[in-house]
Order: structure tokens, then sequence, then C-alpha cells
């Protein structure tokens, strides 16, 4: 328990350092990179480079065992069952435009298993973090737990994916489905939807396309409040189509819905 805690506290430190750096940079005057080799548009900033290399440093000093995975450097193999995952910036096309709905991304897992999870937005001053089996946010030095909506219903739920053109032209007709029996449809947000959804103010969260950075650092924040993560089997995601749901009878019929 006082590792887990250890952990806990200098992921928490470590992302209040690379907040500080993105924060610094964000609507500034920065070049843009399309990293895409296969058509698209994948943008990267010297931004994203910097907080991932900041983040990437402060876990060599402090873990050199510890793997690490992180989306513009790659990964480094620790000789430890811990590695942690990094998404220095979730969200460049919202970062890029001053929209504050980014974040910065950090997941520790062993033996490949999700253990814990942060989401730093320094705009907002605001943290979310899980374990699992609690979730929290802190802003303006209070923490306190959160919890997601157990009684939502298909009918009732609030709905929210990034951008409808990341589904295939396969899932689209069963995510349209989807969108069409609930309260309501949002669009934006990338990893500050699945956040809302641990808050108790999004139901469901269906994505597709996604990377092991984009979902791995989140599933102990959506876990820890209570909810539910899956990939369309039913496993914990680690890209691909993801489905995020309040409470299990959301999550069975999301699941459902979309072909699982």
């Amino acid at each position: 328990m006082a590792e887990i805690d250890d952990f806990m506290a200098f992921g928490r430190d470590v992302l209040a350092v690379a907040g500080r750096i993105a924060a610094a940079r964000f609507r500034t005057s920065l070049a843009v990179e399309d990293k895409s080799a296969e058509g698209g548009f994948d943008p990267v900033t010297v931004a994203d480079r910097l907080v991932e290399t900041a983040i990437r440093e402060r876990i060599e000093a402090r873990f050199p065992d510890h793997g690490i995975g992180g989306e513009e450097y790659g990964v480094a193999h620790g000789s430890s069952a811990w590695r942690w995952i990094v998404d220095p910036i979730d969200g460049t096309r919202a970062f890029m435009i001053g929209l504050p709905v980014w974040g910065c991304l950090l997941g520790l897992l062993r033996d490949d298993e999700p253990v814990l999870g942060f989401m730093h937005q320094p705009i907002l001053g605001e943290t979310f973090s899980g374990d699992g089996t609690k979730a929290w946010v802190e802003g303006a030095g209070v923490r306190r737990e959160i919890r997601a909506n157990r009684a939502a219903t298909l009918p009732s739920a609030v709905l929210c994916a990034t951008h409808p053109d990341m589904f295939g032209a396969a899932v689209q007709p069963r995510f349209d489905r989807l969108a069409g029996s609930v309260r309501m449809t949002r669009y934006g947000g990338d990893c500050y939807n699945y956040c809302l959804l641990a808050h108790g103010l999004v139901d469901l969260v269906v994505e597709d396309a996604l990377k092991p950075y984009d979902i791995l650092p989140l599933v102990p924040i959506v876990r820890g409040a209570g909810a539910y993560v899956t990939d369309l089997a039913g496993n914990t995601p680690e890209g691909g189509l993801v489905i995020a749901a309040a409470n299990t009878a959301l999550h069975r019929a999301a699941l459902h819905m979309m072909g699982g």
C-alpha cells in the first residue's frame, strides 16, 4: 500500500510539472507538424515533445527499473513488472486551436494491467486520478472523491465521443443507432469525456481508433468511480473501439448496440 501511495504522489507531482510546461505554450504561436504517414491529420507540437521528455526524465530518475511507453518517444523496456504510459497532450487538436479540453495523461501498469491513472488539465486547474477502486478530482487545493451516475439509463444518458469521423464504415451505423437511443450526444472532449463520466456528469463515452496511451491512463479513473470501460469483447481496452459507461446495465446495453 505504501508503494502505491508513493506512486500516486509521484504521478500527481510529475503532472503538475508537465502541466506548467504545456500551459506556458498554450495559445502561443507554435508550429504544428503532421506525423501521419497514412493520410489524415495527426498533429504534434513542441509542447507535446517537451512535456513527454520532462515526464520520462523524472520517471527514469525516480524509478530506473520501470518501463515507459509514450506517444512521442515510444517504448523503453524496464526490468520490473511496472510500466508507465504517457500521453503528453491528449487532445492536441484542441490544444492547437486554444480550447482548454486537452489533458496530460499518465498511467501506471503492473504486468500490463492498469493500476493508477492521472489526467491533469492545467488551464482549468484540475487533476483527476484513480486507483481502480476509488477516483478523485483535485482543484483549488481541494481533493474529493467522485462517483459515476449509478442511476443512468439508456434513454436518460448523455453520450460523448471526440469526433464522428473516428468511426469506421462498419462501426458508424452502430454508433448512430446508439446515439439515437440516448437523451443527448455531444462531440469533442478527448480524455476529458472519461473524467466527466467518472464525475457523474456524462454517462457514456464510445470512441474508436484509440491507441493504448489514449485510454490506459483513464481506465483506473473510470473504474475507480464505479463505472465500466472495456473493448468490444468486454476486456480491458488497449485501444481500438472503447465503450465506457456509468453502470453495468448501461454498459451492457451499449455493448449490445455496438455489436458486442
